[in-house]
């Protein structure tokens, strides 16, 4: 299977698989959300800095080891190391948990795009439209199912044909949408209060929880310790050069993340007049707090359209992503088609997808330590394994491997002029800041820390 294993055809088409997997939901509305409940400006610079120091870090390690292995992540630790075989699995168990769930809220997200066409901006705005949705037996489960339909095809035409075709498209056409609406929100009366908050530091909004939610947040954005690089890394050509791809992903992936911001956190200041409290948290900020945005605006149901258009390409990006993790794998284990790999995987996450819907409506008395089913996927993949995958993934290479399995990588096109930095990063430095990320996302889970 190796040896007629897919590549992407150059560097820009990967670049840009890649980065349509890191851009997500996770930029779109956990970003902004995050960056307006923790000072705004000081959110923002040290967000910057972590993310040309831990991201980049651990970018480049993963894209080197699916490039070196040519293996998804499955099978790739095991290739480095016969004892640490069980964090492959481990790794997979990340974009397997994650599938259904991200689906699920990219059929909300269809839902709102087709209700914002149709012009009734008035309907999304009111407060009892969301729960109602949500909490509805058929309704959720048909968007639902156009949202996974979709990202299925995309994957069953592989690499090529689905994967970078899809993403040369949809990302130059998610930075032309963020920047016109960017540009929009940001010339609104009353919007340069939302503007300055957001983009100028303040040292008294400089905190332990700033620092750890803008470092768990790499993990969000960049689509780390899901198996993701290391599966694209693996499609990608031994001719390109890791170190320049990763940056060009990184700035891709932070630009997006910013603008996001830029759109969303002056436009709900103007809203709520000032009231930080008003970006709320998680669904609630774009389902609930933006369409209400929307509807106050003069042209409301055009800008609400395409920005939930904007919305939809990058969550279809990502999936796409999550569910290429996951077949890559099964491929890779059981030699059997791509077809066969892609629709069990479609069928798993139909199925777990649909009781996920449920836990909102006919279910929602079914909990799972005082989780909702979503919630508690939610938490085991995102709160416990991604940074237990990135912990145990710089311990592997500062240790086991040492750094010289992924700097010899990287530096078969040329010299890596960081490898003294990176080393010390992957050896020391990151795995003890993940470990506290790994703690404190654990203690906010079970309601021991607010962050």
């Amino acid at each position: 299977m190796e040896n007629n294993r897919s590549t992407f055809q150059g560097k820009i088409g990967f670049v840009l698989a890649a980065a349509g997997s890191a851009v997500g939901l996770g930029n779109l509305w956990r970003f902004p959300y995050l960056a307006a409940k923790y000072g705004g400006g000081m959110f923002l610079l040290i967000y910057l800095i972590l993310a040309i120091t831990f991201g980049f870090v651990l970018m480049v390690t993963e894209i080197a080891i699916g490039r070196k292995t040519q293996l998804s992540p499955l099978r790739a630790f095991g290739a480095l190391s016969k004892k640490w075989t069980w964090l492959g699995h481990l790794a997979t168990i990340v974009p397997v948990l994650i599938f259904p769930y991200y689906c699920l809220i990219g059929g909300w997200v269809t839902k709102y795009a087709g209700v914002m066409i149709s012009g009734k901006v008035g309907d999304a705005a009111q407060d009892s439209f969301f729960g109602e949705y949500i909490s509805a037996t058929v309704d959720p489960i048909i968007w639902f199912l156009i949202f996974i339909v979709a990202t299925t095809l995309v994957v069953i035409f592989g690499v090529n044909k689905g994967i970078e075709k899809l993403s040369k498209v949809l990302m130059p056409a998610l930075v032309v949408l963020t920047l016109v609406l960017s540009v929009y929100v940001v010339t609104r009366p009353g919007a340069l209060a939302g503007v300055k908050y957001y983009l100028l530091p303040n040292i008294h909004d400089l905190s332990v929880k700033t620092f750890l939610s803008a470092l768990g947040q790499l993990f969000y954005s960049m689509s780390l310790a899901m198996g993701i690089m290391i599966t694209y890394g693996s499609y990608f050509s031994k001719e390109e050069h890791i170190e320049k791809a990763s940056r060009q992903i990184e700035v891709f992936d932070t630009l997006i993340a910013f603008l996001a911001g830029l759109m969303i956190i002056p436009a709900v200041f103007v809203f709520s007049g000032g009231d930080k409290e008003a970006l709320g948290t998680g669904p609630s900020l774009m389902f609930v707090t933006l369409p209400k945005v929307f509807n106050s605006m003069q042209g409301g149901a055009i800008i609400g359209a395409l920005f939930f258009f904007l919305v939809l390409f990058a969550a279809i990006t990502s999936s796409v992503s999550i569910m290429e993790a996951i077949v890559s794998g099964i491929i890779d284990r059981f030699n059997i088609s791509r077809l066969k790999a892609t629709l069990i995987v479609a069928v798993y996450g139909i199925l777990l997808g649909i009781a996920c819907s449920f836990g909102f409506g006919i279910w929602s008395n079914v909990k799972l330590f005082g989780f909702d089913i979503l919630d508690f996927l939610d938490f085991i993949s995102n709160s416990v394994l991604l940074p237990l995958v990135g912990m145990l993934t710089c311990i592997v290479v500062g240790f086991v491997t040492k750094p010289k399995t992924v700097i010899e990588e990287i530096e078969l096109n040329g010299p890596f002029k960081m490898k003294g930095f990176y080393t010390v990063m992957v050896k020391w430095v990151a795995p003890i800041f993940i470990f506290a990320i790994l703690v404190s996302s654990i203690l906010q889970g079970f309601g021991v820390l607010t962050i």
